[in-house]
């Protein structure tokens, strides 16, 4: 920090320019950072997306670790169990105190997409905690009501989200073809919600604008996005599958959304994707409205390790200054 400060005072000094004022737009223009990496390989990959980060929120911390298990349909249909492993891996490397594995699915019992995915298995294996928010008592939910929120009375998310120091997310890249045009980061936050609530939400042609006013709720210390393989069309449980080789991480959600809206564009998607502008899309709208993260496209950095991801993320950030 101090030799950041005294580079910035040295330009100031010989250009003139008053220091404060320089400094003062040097912190506004702090961008998201949001890392790519390129690759097939999700072993290599997960790691290689959270060190670019440089940064390690879940040191010491209980982590809280919210996946996609909507349903148990194969990858992108829900999280790769391979992520899954290699992200908890990853976070006991970095010095988490604990992991416990939280997830309500729907339509189907969320134990039954446990039982599926083989998650009882995999957390008995690496000593990780499993909570199925579907079985918590009606004392561990919580009512939320937002200021302007679109939901009739709020909505109930499960205790221990609101109670998480450290909520990691990991999401999948794909189209929703049941009026959230697209599901990724924003939208993973709908399973910390109570299955009752869900009438409300699919019934609504509001639903995208309130899938954004569920994220108030919490804070993700971190969060993946395995693309490798992406849903460009239908989704959420089965689509048009399309190859992106794309992880990301970060640590803003609407960062992380509208770089993956910009790789399904890339890719070719349906016209409900092509055909809207990124940041007009009412997920990203309405979150952008409530200020959970970046505003515009460019305060967007994306970080790279390679040539080739930095090849890439040069044409993702094109589409994503056009929109």
């Amino acid at each position: 920090m101090i030799a950041a400060a005294g580079s910035i005072l040295t330009a100031a000094t010989k250009s003139g320019e008053d220091f404060t004022s320089r400094l003062k737009g040097d912190i506004l223009q702090k961008k998201a950072i949001v890392s790519m990496v390129k690759t097939s390989d999700r072993d290599s990959g997960i790691k290689r997306a959270i060190d670019l980060l440089k940064i390690n929120p879940v040191r010491g911390k209980n982590v809280l670790l919210k996946p996609n298990f909507n349903t148990a349909d194969p990858f992108p249909g829900s999280t790769h169990n391979d992520t899954l492993i290699n992200l908890i891996l990853s976070l006991r490397k970095m010095g988490a105190k604990t992991i416990t594995i939280g997830e309500r699915s729907g339509p189907p019992k969320t134990s039954n997409v446990l039982k599926e995915k083989g998650i009882y298995d995999i957390c008995r294996i690496f000593d990780v905690g499993l909570i199925n928010f579907e079985e918590l008592p009606a004392s561990d939910w919580i009512k939320i009501k937002p200021e302007k929120s679109h939901w009739r009375n709020g909505f109930d998310v499960a205790k221990p989200v609101i109670d998480s120091k450290c909520i990691v997310t990991t999401c999948c890249l794909k189209t929703h073809g049941y009026g959230g045009v697209f599901t990724m980061s924003l939208k993973l936050s709908v399973g910390i919600t109570n299955k009752k609530n869900m009438a409300e939400l699919h019934a609504s042609p509001l639903m995208r604008k309130m899938i954004a006013e569920i994220n108030q709720a919490y804070t993700p210390s971190l969060i993946l996005l395995d693309g490798i393989e992406a849903f460009i069309d239908d989704g959420p449980a089965k689509g048009i599958k399309k190859r992106a080789d794309v992880i990301l991480a970060g640590t803003d959600r609407i960062a992380i959304d509208a770089i993956g809206l910009a790789i399904l564009k890339e890719l070719g998607s349906n016209p409900a994707i092509m055909e809207t502008k990124i940041f007009e899309q009412e997920q990203i709208a309405r979150a952008v409205e409530l200020g959970l993260g970046v505003t515009h496209p460019s305060e967007i950095e994306i970080v790279t390790d390679s040539a080739t991801g930095s090849k890439y993320a040069k044409k993702i950030m094109e589409i994503l200054l056009r929109g």
